[in-house]
């Protein structure tokens, strides 16, 4: 048997409910995802996808701040196109790349005007077809703002699901297709979620903190050098 086929019988046999209990069971000790913390505020899908794109490339708290500044002077696709591209650059400074972000901020919120009566469609291929909107940002949209089955994959859901050798993909997207062929359906909605924070706090991507994990018996520890 090659290292391959090796690590296929070890995916299958991984205890994933077991994991997720474990994870969701210590998560309260960590502070929610940011998109988690704005939906969980009341935030609208428009206000969900606004928020996602902000937070591309962005910290937490920046992100956080950014979005509570612009919802105070826009908060539908209307208000943001009357708001402007210069006056949105202002409010969101300084989220990563915050020109182009204002510039397709406007951009999308026309077209949900124009082309879904000003509402944020509810599909993955419809969301896709938006302007600057990727597969991850599309995910969350689903799960967030309208509390839809979806698997969103960002850096965490990527390395965590290796690491545990629960998969082996190279990249986000390909993790994304995996998880979407062997994640238990029930788990689809807050798997981001509980990763995101998991990752965050004690799965970090060098030298994670294994003597607080609480899922630390079943895990493979695949790229794990050090740890503390």
């Amino acid at each position: 048997m090659n290292i391959g086929d090796d690590m296929s019988t070890s995916a299958e046999k991984f205890d994933i409910d077991g994991f997720v209990h474990a994870i969701e069971s210590n998560y309260r000790q960590w502070n929610p995802p940011v998109i988690t913390f704005i939906a969980q505020r009341g935030a609208t899908p428009f206000q969900i996808l606004i928020s996602t794109l902000l937070s591309l490339r962005t910290k937490d708290e920046v992100t956080a701040k950014a979005a509570q500044r612009l919802f105070a002077q826009a908060q539908t696709p209307e208000q943001i196109v009357a708001l402007g591209e210069n006056e949105i650059q202002k409010l969101i400074y300084p989220v990563g790349f915050y020109p182009t972000k204002a510039g397709r901020l406007v951009e999308i919120s026309r077209i949900i005007i124009e082309k879904y009566k000003g509402n944020v469609p509810d599909d993955l291929d419809a969301l896709l077809e938006l302007p600057g909107v990727g597969r991850k940002t599309a995910n969350l949209v689903l799960v967030e703002g309208f509390r839809k089955p979806a698997i969103c994959v960002d850096t965490h859901v990527h390395r965590i699901s290796n690491r545990i050798g629960y998969v082996w993909t190279k990249t986000p997207d390909k993790t994304e297709f995996a998880l979407r062929k062997k994640l238990p359906r029930r788990h689809w909605i807050k798997y981001n979620e509980l990763l995101v924070a998991f990752g965050q706090v004690i799965c970090r991507p060098i030298s994670p903190f294994c003597s607080r994990c609480p899922a630390t018996r079943m895990c493979a520890g695949i790229g794990v050098t050090t740890s503390r």
